[in-house]
């Protein structure tokens, strides 16, 4: 099935709900979803909600209000309270169901205040082959997956995104700080902020992609081979800089960028 057909699919996905509250990261994905739900619906019948927790990045928070202001979408702001929730913060490979329990709950209150029907998010098809628990959370508070249902995958939402115009078409792709830490390690406020500040440094060098695996007081630094000798070039900057936000050791990972890489163990 080529793009256009599946697009076409997804705006007559989105058509029958008549109204539609976006759980929205501000990643490709849910930007995609909520730019099509604004066409399809209109912007009376579609709101955009933003989860803000020390798990999502300043930046991240305030490119999402950003982009969804851009798109003409009235949006809410909620502070999910994760950090309270102590089997959050144990750190099992239910975290993400957890975390995505917490968010979809607010998601059916806020719902209910602004008279939206649905509740939809921006899982993609090619989810369905990555280690999601989230995507339980989900199905059990019915929020609905448009983009997997049309069976957009991310190489397709990226062209669309590129035709339409959205300025997260070539946007990298991000996943809470959360999963930088590797499970069985209790998650707090200290590590989430040494690792956002860690990242934000090295992309300050003009590497976009990048994770900080926290390990302790070791950081474990991923970014794609093609980054490898920009990364090196900086050896002594990032060093000092990752050792000022906390590290005592500070590595680099020779098999590069991969998403999930937590989960191998």
């Amino acid at each position: 099935m080529n793009i256009q057909a599946k697009n076409d699919i997804l705006r007559g996905i989105v058509g029958k709900l008549r109204s539609v509250l976006v759980a929205y990261s501000g990643g490709m994905d849910s930007t995609l979803l909520l730019k099509t739900c604004m066409d399809v619906l209109g912007k009376e019948n579609v709101v955009a909600f933003i989860g803000n927790a020390p798990i999502f990045p300043t930046k991240e928070i305030q490119e999402a209000k950003r982009t969804a202001m851009d798109i003409g979408t009235e949006y809410v702001l909620y502070d999910t309270a994760i950090l309270k929730d102590e089997r959050f913060i144990e750190n099992t490979k239910e975290r993400c169901y957890y975390c995505k329990k917490n968010l979809f709950n607010i998601a059916v209150r806020v719902a209910e205040e602004k008279k939206m029907g649905h509740i939809a998010d921006g899982a993609n098809f090619d989810d369905i082959n990555d280690f999601r628990p989230g995507s339980r959370a989900a199905r059990e508070i019915h929020v609905i997956s448009p983009l997997l249902e049309a069976k957009l995958t991310k190489n397709d939402i990226q062209v669309l995104s590129e035709r339409f115009s959205l300025p997260t078409y070539n946007k990298p792709p991000y996943a809470c700080l959360s999963t930088r830490i590797p499970y069985g390690t209790p998650i707090n406020a200290a590590f989430l902020k040494r690792i956002e500040l860690s990242e934000e440094f090295i992309k300050s060098i003009g590497i976009s992609q990048v994770r900080v695996r926290c390990h302790g007081n070791v950081a474990r630094i991923e970014v794609m081979e093609s980054d490898f000798d920009s990364l090196f070039k900086e050896k002594e900057n990032i060093v000092d800089g990752l050792k000022r936000y906390g590290f005592t050791y500070v590595t680099i990972d020779l098999e590069g960028y991969r998403t999930g890489s937590m989960n191998e163990a």
